[in-house]
């Protein structure tokens, strides 16, 4: 058992925190900017809560977070009553926010000048991966660190994976969000012309799933997507920050992002279609409107 703070209880934050002390064993103090929200997990998970970043992270090994985005994340660390204040020589700060690879190496340089530890681990997988203790984490940062976090971190993931020094975490989480983009408009694309041409939509999925053409977004979204329902997983509003990391970290490094380029565009006219809270799959109402 270990002494652990995560600050941050949004809907990923919530059930990670509940799985760290419940299915990891350990002892969890919480942080919340709603601090109602901070009082609510304590009582259902029987942790305690903290009215500041600094003192949930006082005196713990681990420290968690996620939250919003680099600013955010700036401020329950670096600002004022900010976690990095108080963390103890030789702790461990994770941060499982989806932020820039810039912000992930400021922190950990930031960590190392006060005598601890930082790992940047975005997670992929949802709310839904969130609440079963399935999430992939992606994390950046030093070998020694990670063996030291990742049977921690294990107790919300299904796979914990090193990816390099800090900011490769991030980096990474950034390839997973790519990828996404191009999938799920290719699935709306298909679905759109599959209706338009006659066909029984089920039908197709069922047999085209099994070949080269299926993907994680095909199994799980092609049937609400088919519903026109667009309530179960990732808002728009999240994603288009995610790509918005994506194409300013590509204009950094000189990669090429067309695609994902032009999905952005069209998660824009999704969210002046009103479905800034939609997931992810409703580019297909793009589509249909």
């Amino acid at each position: 058992m270990a002494s652990v703070a995560f600050i941050g209880l949004g809907v990923m934050g919530y059930p990670m925190a509940g799985h760290l002390k419940n299915k990891g064993g350990h002892d969890v103090t919480v942080y919340n900017r709603t601090a109602e929200k901070a009082g609510k997990w304590a009582k259902e998970h029987g942790g305690s809560f903290a009215p500041t970043p600094a003192e949930a992270a006082r005196d713990k090994d681990f420290v968690f977070s996620c939250v919003g985005n680099d600013d955010d994340l700036r401020s329950v660390t670096l600002g004022p009553d900010g976690a990095f204040s108080a963390m103890k020589k030789g702790a461990i700060f994770i941060d499982n926010t989806t932020a820039s690879a810039e912000v992930a190496r400021e922190l950990d340089a930031a960590a190392r000048e006060r005598g601890f530890s930082f790992l940047d681990a975005p997670v992929s997988g949802g709310q839904a991966g969130a609440e079963n203790g399935v999430l992939t984490v992606m994390c950046g940062g030093e070998q020694a660190t990670f063996d030291k976090a990742g049977p921690v971190i294990d107790a919300f993931a299904r796979m914990v994976g090193l990816m390099g020094p800090a900011g490769a975490g991030q980096l990474t989480k950034m390839i997973n969000q790519i990828c996404i983009a191009g999938l799920v408009q290719g699935l709306a694309e298909g679905i759109h012309f599959g209706k338009k041409a006659g066909l029984d939509i089920e039908k197709v999925v069922d047999v085209i799933s099994k070949g080269a053409a299926g993907s994680w977004q095909m199994e799980n979204r092609h049937k609400t997507m088919n519903a026109g329902k667009y309530d179960f997983g990732f808002a728009v509003d999240w994603m288009r920050k995610d790509l918005r990391i994506c194409l300013e970290e590509a204009d950094r490094n000189g990669a090429r992002l067309p695609v994902a380029a032009l999905v952005d565009q069209f998660y824009k006219e999704v969210q002046e279609m009103g479905g800034k809270r939609w997931d992810t799959s409703s580019l297909l109402a793009r589509l249909e409107r």
